[in-house]
């Protein structure tokens, strides 16, 4: 088992929130960052994921290119065979509960109406990755990224200085013309736009990089750590005050100046890196003070996608809880303890599995 470090904390501390967000109304929800923030948990959770495909990148460095894509292109299935089940499995709770409450209305929650009404063509845009259940649409842009992983592996290794401005430049493009995907058979678009979201993954596999954030010398690491802390309390001081920009009053190309997270606006984007170089500094104080919150959530960072897909299910398990007891104060509580214990038992059930897998692994390369 690995020791906690900063990225797998907080990726836990991410899966957590975004339980947390995922459960509207619960009383805890107040108490997440993304009530005293510009950015929330998703920003945190992909940047983090670019920063773990670059260690990925580099355990490969010295394997062909083709061992490369093989690796990430597996990843990128195995992500989306995750996305298929867990839609599947919402569904099921979905249409479980309607029946059990004899409440037809929640069929139509999260954008679930068309799998019973429409069902051949919504299935076949549940394949096709544009049908998405709303709460259930983060993956689908998780996939397209790692599905980008072996190009973006492949630019690094052969012309490393071009990536980041070809990044960058399709992040702009993405802004001026509000480039994205469309959903079929609802109309509408991706909640997460993969042409603008990949700026930010982009962003945390360079400063993954030898170049990048671990090459800093501890004073310049110092000095981002208080400029960011400034950073976050800025964004911190618009969130309270409920500022919104008002598009009427914004010059094109008005998702500049917006605050909006379907296409990662400039703002979301300087402040998560803010929030992520001010966490990455928070970690060590953290880590010394509270090692058993440490040891937790690192486990759940150290087996996100178990633990995601565990938590979305008991996600919406909770919220059918809250609407049957009518959101009470100590359905809250229970909700956040299964939904807690639910997850460090996925995260422990992956990590017993790695072990067992290596110990068998150890046994043939004695015999």
């Amino acid at each position: 088992m690995r020791a906690p470090n900063s990225i797998d904390f907080w990726r836990g501390f991410a899966l957590v929130t975004i339980f947390i967000d995922h459960v509207p109304g619960i009383v805890f929800e107040k108490y997440t960052f993304r009530e005293y923030s510009l950015s929330d948990s998703a920003e945190l959770f992909v940047f983090l994921a670019g920063f773990s495909l670059r260690f990925v990148v580099n355990s490969l460095a010295e394997q062909p290119l083709s061992a490369v894509v093989y690796r990430l292109a597996s990843r990128a299935l195995t992500i989306y065979f995750a996305q298929i089940l867990i839609t599947l499995f919402a569904l099921a709770i979905i249409a479980g509960a309607a029946r059990q409450l004899d409440q037809p209305y929640i069929l139509q929650w999260h954008n679930a109406a068309a799998a019973f009404e429409d069902p051949v063509e919504a299935h076949i845009g549940l394949v096709l990755l544009r049908y998405q259940l709303g709460y259930f649409n983060i993956l689908p842009l998780y996939v397209v990224l790692m599905a980008a992983g072996p190009s973006i592996a492949a630019i690094d290794r052969l012309v490393p200085r071009l990536l980041l401005p070809l990044s960058f430049a399709l992040y702009l493009y993405t802004l001026f013309t509000g480039f994205n995907l469309p959903t079929w058979p609802v109309e509408g678009n991706w909640f997460f736009s993969p042409f603008a979201w990949q700026f930010i993954f982009i962003l945390g596999f360079v400063l993954g990089g030898p170049k990048g954030y671990s090459s800093f010398s501890p004073r310049t690491k110092n000095i981002l750590f208080w400029l960011s802390a400034v950073q976050v309390a800025g964004g911190a001081a618009i969130a309270l005050a409920d500022f919104t920009p008002d598009p009427a009053n914004l010059p094109d190309p008005k998702l500049f100046f917006l605050f909006d997270k379907t296409y990662l606006s400039p703002a979301r984007v300087f402040h998560a890196l803010a929030l992520a170089c001010f966490f990455s500094g928070a970690f060590s104080y953290i880590s010394r003070w509270a090692p058993p919150l440490t040891d937790f959530l690192s486990l759940l960072g150290r087996n996100s996608l178990n633990v995601f897909c565990t938590a979305s299910l008991l996600s919406l398990c909770g919220q059918i809880a809250r609407y049957l007891y009518n959101g009470r104060l100590e359905i809250d509580f229970l909700v956040l303890l299964v939904g807690l214990t639910g997850m460090g038992a996925a995260a422990w059930v992956s990590e017993w599995r790695k072990r067992l897998a290596e110990e068998r692994a150890r046994r043939l390369a004695a015999a």
